[in-house]
């Protein structure tokens, strides 16, 4: 999943966003609000963690332009990150479209798991396990599994597998993977995509299990259910 982080606190910034980043999270970053809503025009986030207090464009705007003209028709979830703690500030902020609201300073595992959740909320589920078939996968603890076997995977390898897991059974382009699972640094003209599925495919199938990871010749890829019960 591909997130936009916005403050102009830049070793804030710098400090959320690697521990973003060794949860398996794509994370862009902007340090005022205009910049913040450019990128947003451009690329379709999954989360944005937004706040308010910036030069140029506060994050109510922000917040509230993405809502009135959301990018490729889609709002992205709305986590606002501020140090105003009134219940008027959450009340405007709540209103202006944000999805949920955490005032600092706040622990970095309250911010993680504030992410998890909002995330969770696209795909439909409620709990922090994402099940497809017989694999496995808790977005907390990052452990993966399919048929009971443990799988070690790269952080990339588990953020594309819980893309896919997040989508199953739909058609997924290469396009749509570099804009969810890579951040703004990925060069789209490598193999990148193509290597990285090729590997979490590989240890997916492992110990002769059916391959679960489809490529769509000319459309990408699709993960299947191989119908087992995960247990």
């Amino acid at each position: 999943m591909r997130i936009l982080l916005v403050d102009d606190e830049a070793d804030l910034v710098d400090a959320i966003a690697r521990g973003l980043r060794r949860n398996g999270y794509a994370v862009d970053t902007a340090l005022d609000g205009d910049e913040a809503l450019a990128k947003a025009t451009w690329t379709p986030y999954d989360l944005i963690c937004l706040d308010i207090t910036m030069p140029g464009l506060d994050g109510f705007e922000v917040c509230r332009a993405l809502r009135e003209n959301p990018p490729e028709g889609v709002a992205p979830r709305i986590l606002m990150l501020t140090a105003r703690d009134t219940v008027e500030e959450r009340i405007r902020g709540l209103d202006v479209g944000a999805d949920d609201y955490l005032v600092k300073p706040f622990a970095f595992d309250e911010l993680a798991a504030r992410v998890r959740s909002l995330l969770r909320r696209d795909s439909g589920r409620t709990g922090a396990v994402l099940m497809v078939g017989s694999l496995l996968l808790d977005t907390a603890t990052h452990d993966v599994s399919r048929g009971g076997r443990s799988l070690d995977l790269t952080a990339k390898e588990f953020a594309l597998l819980r893309y896919f897991m997040s989508r199953p059974g739909d058609v997924v382009s290469q396009e749509d993977l570099l804009d969810h699972v890579w951040d703004e640094h990925v060069d789209p003209f490598t193999n990148t995509v193509r290597v990285t599925v090729g590997t979490l495919r590989r240890k997916l199938s492992e110990g002769n299990e059916l391959a679960i990871i489809e490529t769509i010749v000319g459309s990408g890829y699709r993960l299947l259910d191989d119908g087992a019960d995960p247990s």
